[in-house]
């Protein structure tokens, strides 16, 4: 039986160094099972035990870009992997071909781990994944993540709530920030935290909007870089200068925005204060 993968052309080894090209186990169990993990912000120590024991006795492992490299050093040589992530321009395999992929596994019988970066309950299109899991009639579980936010925060040693500074806190998606169906005015309250995912290449549109409906220009940002690694990288600035100073200091993706008065208790070693 030709396999997902082989009808798409994927030749997942060349793909990705992590692949590993193991058959297809477990063939002669009556039908398989999906587990969805949040793999965490990066860190590869900030992921769940029940994760990490899910992921230890899995027979194959389908994963994404924000999936810690330091993380994946870490799964058992004998467990087979499939890298299906999506970055900005360059998509490995698209959402429909991914969630065909979870349903052959499991129908050959594979238990499989199906892990996203964070938490894939936050920005993980985990629905279109569980509805094609649902119609194959595919068991699965989900085990929750840390989601970037929360690595971010704890990174920098800054609620992202707090008592009479921030009494709300919104996530939100940039991939739509140039929809005109934004709630910009909704957005642009002092009393809450933002916190923009996928947002890098969009904050000129969300400096500009978010000043338009009422912030201030100096109002404090944060922009973190690899949040929780290594290689974390953080510029505390303000709505008028972030787009300025990403281009200054050479950020890239992934790059969350964090927006409110939280951003004034950020503390970190690796931070580059607001330029002059």
């Amino acid at each position: 039986m030709n396999s997902l993968l082989t009808r798409l052309g994927i030749a997942p080894a060349l793909e990705h160094p992590a692949y590993s090209p193991a058959a297809t186990p477990c063939a002669s169990r009556a039908e398989g099972q999906v587990i969805l993990i949040g793999a965490g912000p990066g860190d590869p120590d900030l992921i769940t035990r029940k994760g990490w024991r899910a992921i230890e006795t899995a027979d194959v492992i389908v994963y994404d870009a924000l999936v810690s490299s330091a993380l994946m050093a870490e799964v058992p040589a004998h467990i087979r992997r499939i890298y299906v992530g999506k970055l900005k321009g360059h998509h490995s395999m698209q959402q429909a071909e991914i969630s065909a992929l979870l349903v052959e596994q499991a129908r050959l019988g594979a238990r499989v781990a199906r892990l996203k970066g964070g938490d894939s309950l936050v920005f993980g299109r985990l629905g279109e994944e569980l509805d094609a899991l649902e119609d194959a009639g595919i068991g699965y579980q989900i085990i929750p993540g840390i989601t970037a936010a929360a690595g971010c925060a704890a990174s920098l040693k800054m609620p992202l709530t707090e008592r009479g500074v921030a009494n709300k806190l919104r996530l939100v998606t940039a991939h739509s920030c140039d929809d005109t169906t934004i709630d910009w005015a909704g957005l642009a309250q002092t009393d809450e935290t933002l916190v923009f995912y996928m947002g890098l290449s969009m904050v000129e549109h969300i400096s500009a909007r978010l000043i338009e409906h009422g912030l201030a220009p100096d109002w404090p940002v944060a922009l973190v870089q690899s949040a929780s690694c290594p290689t974390e990288r953080t510029v505390i600035t303000t709505l008028e200068h972030m787009a300025a100073d990403r281009h200054r200091h050479q950020l890239t993706s992934p790059t969350l925005i964090v927006v409110g008065r939280v951003v004034h208790r950020a503390c970190t070693v690796s931070a580059v204060r607001q330029s002059a």
